[in-house]
């Protein structure tokens, strides 16, 4: 008896942590900027809420890159596969990028994309680094 209810107790721990914990996803090399780095950790809040983050390392400002463009642009496709625009992001002077934002909807894939407007309805077709889904 003891042991069953160990066992029950054991597995809904073990079940109550994989459902915290958070999933994390390496961007895929790119082409525009091959010494780009960074990974994408989504996790969930208090509220069910998707709290995603995102770390870029050796990711140079936007109006570096050929064609020159304003801005990059993060986009979070759901599990509808549509694509969402979710905010900008900026590099600081060491070439790092940070970007955070809270979603309702669950990430599935997220990508950046070059673009000349941080307000873009649509991805350009410049997706300057890209994860798998996840």
């Amino acid at each position: 008896m003891k042991a069953k209810i160990f066992t029950i107790s054991l597995f809904i721990m073990i079940a109550f942590w994989f459902t915290s914990c958070s999933n994390k996803a390496f961007f895929l090399q790119s082409s525009f900027l091959p010494a780009a780095t960074g990974y994408v950790e989504v996790s969930r809040d208090k509220s069910e809420n998707y709290k995603i983050k995102i770390d870029l390392k050796n990711f140079a400002g936007a109006e570096r890159l050929d064609p020159a463009n304003l801005t990059y642009v993060v986009w979070m496709v759901t599990a509808r596969d549509a694509a969402v625009n979710i905010g900008r992001i900026s590099t600081n002077n060491n070439l790092n990028a940070t970007f955070e934002t809270i979603s309702s909807f669950r990430p599935v894939k997220i990508f950046i994309t070059a673009e000349e407007q941080e307000n873009a309805r649509y991805p350009g077709s410049m997706v300057i680094m890209t994860t798998d889904r996840f």
